[in-house]
């Protein structure tokens, strides 16, 4: 049986990801800050045996004893550190340092906190996913969404060194951009999202890219060539039509 730890999994991408797995019939350790939408989770997927962790990832001591607890039921081939967060922020403004603060730590810092439990065992039996969740924002930077865009590219380059560290060891380190996916980060935005994509679908392509263990994918294939483009569009041009998209609410705008 495949087991499989999930964090942000209380909704979103997360909880799309759990049940495509539950439905394959892996057991689940499920984390998100939410217990009651965890617990409601749990009950309607399909098998037995998954585990809730209602934590803060923020929270490293309580995140490793939530991978603890899952280790110790058994082997555990794949861990998803999908938890996120996003909001605008204007580093002008002096209340937006600590949206920023928290949007590092969950974003990033947590992925590495998710992370770090599982590899010796995953070393030791040779094989194993660890899938971190980049996005498309990370290949520019976005106007008003600093924290978020930054955050996002950190964790590109953090899963990219840490797939050479682990190169020799069979295990594999896979990092999704995902596009614009229907989830409640997504709701609030105030601008056009083309080829915004339902989080059932993106999980089942999200699901192939792992097994298959690819090193980077970004879903939708649309926005994997709308990616390629951005990276090469110069500077001057991508800052002429960025500057004036419209932005990201702030939290508690």
């Amino acid at each position: 049986m495949t087991r499989v730890f999930i964090t942000g999994a209380s909704g979103g991408i997360g909880a799309a990801l759990a049940v495509l797995y539950a439905q394959r019939g892996a057991q689940l350790g499920l984390v998100g800050r939410r217990h009651d939408a965890l617990l409601a989770l749990k009950n309607s997927l399909p098998g037995d045996g998954h585990r809730v962790y209602a934590l803060d990832v923020r929270d490293r001591g309580a995140l490793h004893a939530a991978a603890r607890d899952f280790l110790a039921q058994g082997r555990v081939d794949v861990v998803i550190a999908s938890a996120g967060i996003s909001a605008g922020t204007l580093t002008e403004e002096p209340d937006d340092y600590a949206v920023f603060e928290a949007i590092i730590a969950t974003n990033l810092n947590a992925t590495a906190a998710t992370f770090e439990p599982f590899i010796a065992s995953m070393k030791q039996q040779g094989a194993g996913r660890l899938v971190g969740i980049a996005s498309v924002a990370a290949l520019r930077g976005l106007p008003g969404a600093g924290a978020y865009s930054a955050s996002k590219a950190a964790v590109r380059m953090y899963c990219e060194s840490l797939r050479v560290e682990l190169g020799l060891t069979g295990v594999k380190v896979v990092t999704l951009a995902p596009g614009f996916i229907q989830t409640p980060m997504t709701a609030r935005n105030p601008y056009k999202m083309p080829f915004l994509m339902p989080a059932e679908r993106f999980a089942a392509l999200a699901a192939r890219a792992i097994d298959r263990g690819v090193s980077y994918k970004v879903i939708p294939w649309q926005m994997a060539c709308v990616a390629k483009l951005l990276q090469v569009v110069p500077d001057w041009l991508y800052d002429h039509f960025a500057a004036r998209r419209k932005r990201k609410p702030r939290m508690g705008a």
